[in-house]
């Protein structure tokens, strides 16, 4: 602990230095030494103190959303700066369309972080790990078609898929994970995942439990070593806290909500990434609750008495687009559906069809009941709780008892009415549809189930024909608008302040979920 903390206040103090540069600072000249005399101290590591919600466990396997997974692991494949599939810990690889498989040529100079090599076994034991029921991992629709995994040699693994699944390529990005640590390990409880060792271009040297991870450089990165010496992820689970932290110089990298990024527009010290992102906001409704069971039909007139602009400019200043769909940053988006436009009279008009009617107090009522639910939003991210403050003050003005809540110990998936949403992928399409709409899928938190979309999103993944793709994803999506899962909100930009010293951030890549993919590139960053 006395290491870690001395590790941290080193790298904070860099961090302050830097900042106070790039302010105009100045300080005395460094004292010199003398020929023959003592030599001069080492160079201070450069280093990115990143503001990061809080980790319990890194576990790529089972945890799809982590920032820090793409620092310490590889997969087969990667993305490039366009989000199109590219070779990594796979130099090169075939498919045979007629026997459904897919024969991987593997990197054979790659080592983990403990010097051991890596190899086809570790592959196998990957994907059999997430595809094991008894694991729960939340990405098993990805390789629910894999049949068989045979290794050919120690650098050659050959899937053989029972059926066609046109996105796997994109599900080999999965994080590899090493065999030699994990085997008869619990993959949801190893101790392993609060020490990982990965291949990736950085590997962590100290992890101070809700304060920070330190992750050094890789030396003997397979791809060449990163520029940066080192990567802190200082744990800051409020969002405010970050932009205050940034502010401070104890953060030099950071995202902020896009009320706090105006605070830095102005600032010569730092630099405000705008970045484009797939991710949408929105209300989930829990199908598992007794509530919508019986009120699904609702869904509609609520979704109408939604004010998407109003929330979209109030909440995020605009930085973003109404959503209808999950799919409207796709190449598959098919935009002639249903919008739910904001519409009070018409959310009127499908409450009384629906036999509404309203009680003194002005709130709709259903067999004597009133209409209301509450709507949680994360605790410590403003965003989502700020957007179901005002979803809940919409539906208030239009007779629906409706309040927001922030549960102190977190979203009860199982148990909640309804809760902001966030989700969605720049990647193919099949991800976040199949597994977040299918019915049972390990990514389906509302516990929605329709047929028809299960049929569609399976053929939507069967074909490689881009037209047939598209009629499928379109009668996915009209089917969706039709039985809504979500209420959509609005598609957010991501707002990353960075101290001016770091170069190299890309800022016309599509991000994912939580704005996740900002250090894609981070090997080529520098700091000036």
């Amino acid at each position: 602990m006395k290491k870690m903390k001395t590790l941290l206040c080193a790298a904070l103090a860099l961090a302050m230095a830097l900042s106070m540069a790039a302010c105009g600072g100045s300080s005395a000249p460094a004292e010199t030494t003398p020929a023959g005399n003592a030599p001069a101290a080492a160079a201070e590591p450069t280093t990115v103190v990143y503001g990061s919600n809080d980790y319990t466990r890194i576990n790529p396997a089972m945890d799809e959303h982590c920032e820090i997974n793409v620092l310490l692991f590889d997969g087969l494949t990667d993305h490039d700066g366009d989000n199109n599939i590219i070779p990594r810990l796979a130099k090169s690889w075939e498919f045979d369309k007629e026997a459904d498989t897919y024969t991987f040529h593997l990197e054979e100079n790659v080592k983990w972080h403990d010097g051991e090599p890596f190899t086809a076994e570790d592959v196998k034991f990957t994907i059999e790990a997430i595809m094991d029921p008894e694991n729960g991992a939340e990405n098993a629709p990805n390789y629910e078609d894999v049949e068989e995994i045979t290794i050919v040699d120690p650098y050659t693994i050959v899937f053989k898929l029972a059926e066609p699944n046109y996105a796997f390529l994109e599900y080999m990005t999965m994080a590899i994970l090493p065999k030699h640590l994990l085997e008869g390990e619990n993959m949801q409880e190893s101790d392993y995942f609060r020490k990982p060792i990965g291949t990736g271009p950085y590997m962590i040297t100290e992890w101070d439990e809700g304060q920070a991870i330190v992750m050094d450089r890789n030396p003997d990165y397979f791809a060449g070593p990163a520029k940066i010496d080192r990567i802190i992820f200082k744990i800051v689970p409020d969002d405010n806290a970050k932009a205050l932290q940034l502010q401070s110089g104890e953060l030099t990298l950071s995202q902020v909500t896009p009320k706090d990024a105006q605070l830095f527009k102005n600032d010569p010290t730092h630099t405000v990434y705008d970045e484009t992102t797939s991710d949408y906001r929105g209300i989930l409704y829990n199908f598992w609750n007794e509530y919508w069971q019986k009120n699904a039909d609702l869904i509609p007139a609520i979704s109408y008495a939604i004010d998407r602009q109003a929330i979209l400019d109030a909440v995020v200043l605009g930085c973003g687009e109404i959503a209808y769909g999950p799919l409207q940053r796709n190449v598959y988006d098919y935009a002639d559906v249903e919008h739910y436009d904001y519409n009070p009279a018409k959310a009127q008009e499908l409450l009384e069809k629906a036999g509404c009617t309203k009680d003194a107090d002005g709130y709709w009522t259903r067999d004597g009941e009133r209409i209301g639910f509450v709507i949680n939003g994360t605790p410590g991210d403003q965003v989502r709780i700020d957007m179901a403050q005002v979803a809940a003050q919409q539906l208030q003005a239009i007779g629906l008892d409706v309040t927001a809540n922030v549960p102190a110990g977190g979203i009860d998936w199982g148990g909640q009415e309804c809760c902001i949403i966030g989700w969605g992928s720049p990647f193919d399409a099949d991800d976040h549809t199949y597994k977040v709409f299918g019915t049972d899928k390990g990514a389906n938190y509302s516990g929605y189930s329709n047929p028809l979309i299960d049929e569609y999103l399976t053929q939507a993944r069967q074909t490689d024909v881009p037209e047939e793709r598209a009629a499928a994803y379109a009668k996915f999506q009209t089917e969706l608008a039709n039985t809504p899962a979500f209420t959509f909100f609005c598609y957010i930009d991501a707002m990353y302040v960075a101290n001016s010293n770091i170069q190299g951030i890309a800022t016309d890549t599509v991000l994912g979920h939580h704005g996740v993919g900002i250090f894609w590139n981070v090997c080529d960053w520098t700091i000036g």
